[in-house]
């Protein structure tokens, strides 16, 4: 089941097909809840995708992916004018699957975070209808940006100071 759009649900393929990380999958699934948000306000999907992102990362972590996806949620919802195919967060029998616009959305932000120019673009066209909005671009490398992957990646900026519990 997908959250209800114009659409209703594209393809669907098994989502270890894909070759997302470990961090990718989890951003999927904050991914759904907010899309689900936006669709349904009654759903607490937004209070569910900050939940899932602070259990999955932490506070520190949480906080910001969940922030930075909902600006790519929304930024997404704003370009496309012909609905989008997202699984129900909640059909715990499609957390393994994914639609093909949950592909074009993942692979945009999987080649956005290795800097991987091409892919992106084609990944942001596929999943805008064929246009370069440049509010998808911007509000997709501010989350790759913070969050890109490589081995010097970090999911904490380095000029953050840990916090001290002061008594």
């Amino acid at each position: 089941m997908a959250v209800s759009t114009p659409r209703g649900i594209s393809h669907v393929q098994p989502l270890n097909a894909l070759n997302y990380d470990p961090f990718e999958r989890g951003l999927l699934r904050v991914t759904r809840y907010i899309f689900l948000g936006c669709e349904d306000a009654g759903s607490l999907g937004w209070q569910k995708a900050v939940t899932v992102a602070i259990e999955r990362w932490g506070d520190r972590v949480g906080y910001p992916v969940a922030h930075l996806l909902s600006k790519v949620v929304t930024a997404v919802l704003r370009a496309r004018t012909d609905g989008i195919s997202i699984h129900d967060p909640f059909d715990l029998n499609a957390r393994n699957e994914i639609t093909d616009d949950e592909v074009y959305f993942m692979d945009m932000l999987h080649h956005m975070r290795r800097d991987n120019v091409d892919k992106a673009r084609n990944s942001v066209e596929l999943l805008t209808g064929g246009r370069m909005d440049p509010d998808v671009i911007r509000a997709g490398l501010e989350l790759s940006h913070r969050f890109a992957s490589g081995p010097t990646a970090s999911p904490m900026p380095k000029n953050v100071a840990p916090l001290h519990l002061v008594s």
